[in-house]
C-alpha cells in the first residue's frame, strides 16, 4: 500500500512514561510521513492529556489495556469499525500482538512484530537495540524512513518543545530579583522496583551540598513519594516539595528551565531530558542504559547496587554537568 493512500492510521503506545517519551520520536516521523492522514493514538489514561496536546495525533483513545472479555470485545468492535488503513505498533508486546490477532481475518497493514503482520520488523537484532534506534529501524522496514539512523546513539531523541514553548519565554522584569537556579530531583520510581532507587538519605545529602553551592532543590514524583521529599527536607529544609503536584507538561516546563535534573531510571527523567535539561541518571544492574536511557545532554552513573553508589561520586558528576552547561551558556 503506497503511503499516499494511507488515510486512517492507528499508533499503539501504551506505557510506561519513559518508553512513551522515547516513542515520541517515532510518532513524529509517522506524522511527517503521513501529513494529511487522520492519526489515532491507542494508549492508556495516564497519557491522555499529554497525548491530546501533542501535534502528532488527531484523536486519542485510552482503552488500550482491556482486562475483561467484554472490554476486549468492545475494543475489537471499535477497531474494526474505524477501518484503519495502517497500524504502527510501537508497543510490540504480547498484548499489542493480541490486538493484531483480534482483527483477523483481514487485519489492516501492520508494522510490528506480530506473526503475520504485513510490514514486519524482521531485524533479528532488534531486542539488543536502544529504543530510539529500534523504532527508527522498525519504520525503515515499514517503508517510511528509508535512511533511518540505526547505528548506536544516532537516532534523534524526542522533541517535546510543543509542550513548553507555549508556556516559556516570560520576560524578566527589569530590576526584579531573579530566582536562584534550581536542580530537579526524582528520588522515586516504581514501587515494585526498589532496587532501581538510590537511597533517599543520599539524595538528602546531595541536596544539602548543591544548596550550599547556590542551587535550589525541587523534588518531583507521585503523591506516594511525598515521604521521600519530606526525608530530604529534614536535611535540606529549603528544598521544594512538588510531589503529586506536577503533570507531564509541568515537568517538561520545569525541565526546560532547570540547571540540572538528577534521578533514578524513571519516566520523569526522560521528560526533563527531552525538554533540554542536563540530566544525570542513576542506574542499577536492574536496567540496561544501552537500551532505555534518555537521550540528550545525559550522563549515566551505574552500580550493581545503587546503595553502593557514593554521594561524592554523584556530586562530582553533577558538578561536571553544571560546568558544561555554564560553559555552553
Amino acid at each position: 500500500m503506497a503511503n499516499r493512500n494511507v488515510e486512517k492510521i492507528l499508533v499503539i503506545k501504551l506505557s510506561a512514561l519513559g518508553d512513551f517519551v522515547l516513542g515520541l520520536a517515532a510518532m513524529k516521523k509517522i506524522r511527517e510521513a503521513h501529513k494529511k492522514a487522520h492519526i489515532t493514538l491507542l494508549t492508556t489514561p495516564p497519557f491522555e492529556a499529554f497525548a491530546k496536546s501533542c501535534p502528532y495525533f488527531n484523536a486519542v483513545w485510552t482503552d488500550g489495556r482491556p482486562e475483561t472479555f467484554g472490554q476486549w470485545m468492545a475494543l475489537r468492535k471499535k477497531l474494526r469499525a474505524a477501518r484503519f488503513d495502517r497500524v504502527y505498533d510501537l508497543q510490540t508486546s504480547a498484548h499489542s500482538n493480541r490486538l493484531f490477532h483480534l482483527l483477523r481475518p483481514g487485519p489492516p497493514a501492520w508494522s510490528g512484530i506480530a506473526m503475520g503482520a504485513s510490514l514486519p520488523h524482521r531485524n533479528s537484532l532488534r531486542d539488543s537495540m536502544h529504543t530510539l534506534e529500534r523504532q527508527a529501524d522498525q519504520l525503515m522496514y515499514a517503508g517510511i524512513w528509508p535512511d533511518a539512523p540505526t547505528a548506536p546513539g544516532t537516532a534523534p531523541g524526542p522533541d517535546i518543545s510543543w509542550v513548553w514553548k507555549a508556556q516559556a519565554g516570560e520576560r524578566p522584569v527589569a530590576g526584579a530579583v531573579q530566582p536562584r537556579p534550581y536542580v530537579m530531583f526524582v528520588p522515586g520510581g516504581s514501587a515494585h522496583r526498589p532496587e532501581k532507587r538510590w537511597p533517599v538519605e543520599n539524595y538528602a545529602e546531595l541536596a544539602r551540598i548543591l544548596y550550599g553551592r547556590g542551587f535550589d532543590i525541587v523534588i518531583i514524583g507521585g503523591v506516594q513519594e511525598t515521604p521521600l521529599a519530606h526525608a530530604i527536607q529534614r536535611v535540606a529544609p529549603r528544598a521544594r516539595d512538588l510531589t503529586g503536584r506536577t503533570d507531564f507538561a509541568r515537568i517538561a516546563v520545569l525541565g526546560s528551565k532547570a540547571s540540572l535534573a538528577i534521578g533514578n531510571d524513571t519516566g520523569p527523567l526522560h521528560v526533563m531530558a527531552a525538554a533540554g535539561a542536563p540530566t544525570l541518571v542513576l542506574f542499577s544492574k536492574a536496567s540496561d542504559p544501552s537500551l532505555t536511557a534518555p537521550r540528550g545532554r545525559v550522563s549515566i552513573l551505574q552500580a550493581d547496587r545503587l546503595s553502593e553508589l557514593p554521594v561524592a561520586k554523584v556530586a562530582q558528576a553533577a558538578s561536571l554537568l553544571l560546568s558544561d552547561k555554564a560553559g555552553a551558556a
